[in-house]
């Protein structure tokens, strides 16, 4: 007898056959774009602190998130004209948030958009950049961290004189292309004149730049250095230090980073802390929350770091009263 194939309906056959394809779709989940417009990989590990932050929530790249990274290496060695073209460029691809470094990044990301989210990350005073219309409440799309950093020139210069009470005449270092350059400029000529210390300006903005202001200090006999300035100098740190440890020049910074390489000491938060920080504001917003309505965080823990050995190499001696008070001393 001859048996008969049963044949199985087709609508079953085709259920068979995409049922795989409809698991497998119900299972990816929903990747969002992140533009990043900020360091290199190279710079104190902000980035990866950034991508830690995002990990510590869930986020993976290549899973849930995709990152399109925009790295300001060369826009900051005194080309920042090229931050309006790397922000445009981010733009154009419809990230779902934007996370930008310092303020000539946040300033031409928010020219570039009034649509897409822009999370800041260190900033040193967002609302006279005109950025957000308060800390309190942004009114825009621009959030993020402030770094306060203007609230600490004036700190600054206690400590330098603190370290170095002898200390009459210190010169600045500023850079002219920094958008905040002459609130900071103004913020420490008043400093000094409350210490009674003689203070001179001296402008730079590219390596060249950085190399002639230091020839110049050396020539004026400056007693001590108080850096102030946006990324530019950041990324250009190790130029700085060595500068003013061949000057034998004192340094005070606003970054750790630069007393790591060498400077005598900072009094900052920690941008690191920030990158990571920062992680927790694309979370909100990628979750449904609005820029306008979350208020711009500052910090709230300040670090002072001395370097011994370049205290040591300058022949210095620093007070135990301040040694007491440093949150690390680099041996």
């Amino acid at each position: 007898m001859q048996r008969r194939s049963a044949r199985l309906p087709l609508h079953f056959i085709l259920a068979i056959l995409f049922a795989p394809l409809a698991v497998e779709a119900q299972q990816t989940p929903n990747v969002r774009t992140i533009g990043f417009l900020g360091p290199p990989p190279s710079a104190g590990g902000l980035v990866q602190a950034f991508q830690q932050g995002l990990r510590d929530l869930g986020y993976v790249e290549g899973q849930n998130i995709r990152i399109e990274y925009r790295y300001t290496d060369v826009a900051l060695q005194g080309h920042t004209e090229l931050f309006p073209r790397l922000a445009a460029e981010l733009v154009r691809l419809k990230p779902d948030v934007l996370v930008v470094s310092v303020t000539e990044a946040a300033l031409a990301a928010k020219n570039a958009t009034s649509t897409i989210p822009i999370v800041m990350v260190s900033v040193p005073d967002p609302v006279a950049a005109g950025l957000v219309s308060s800390l309190a409440r942004p009114g825009g799309n621009v959030t993020g961290l402030s770094r306060q950093t203007r609230d600490l020139i004036g700190k600054s210069f206690q400590l330098l004189k603190e370290a170095l009470p002898e200390t009459a005449r210190v010169d600045l270092l500023a850079n002219p292309t920094d958008p905040l350059h002459s609130a900071m400029v103004a913020d420490a000529k008043e400093a000094a004149k409350s210490l009674g210390v003689q203070l001179k300006i001296v402008e730079a903005g590219t390596p060249a730049e950085i190399e002639g202001a230091f020839s110049i200090m050396h020539a004026d006999r400056a007693g001590a250095l108080l850096v102030v300035g946006g990324a530019g100098f950041y990324l250009n740190r190790t130029q700085i230090v060595g500068l003013a440890l061949r000057n034998r020049l004192p340094s005070v910074f606003q970054n750790r980073e630069f007393v790591e390489a060498g400077g005598l000491l900072s009094y900052a938060p920690s941008t690191v802390a920030n990158y990571r920080r920062a992680a927790t504001y694309v979370d909100k917003i990628l979750k449904g929350a609005k820029p306008a309505d979350l208020p711009v965080e500052q910090p709230t823990k300040f670090e002072l770091v001395i370097n011994l050995k370049t205290a040591k190499a300058l022949g210095l001696t620093i007070p135990p009263s301040l040694l007491a008070r440093a949150d690390e001393a680099i041996q």
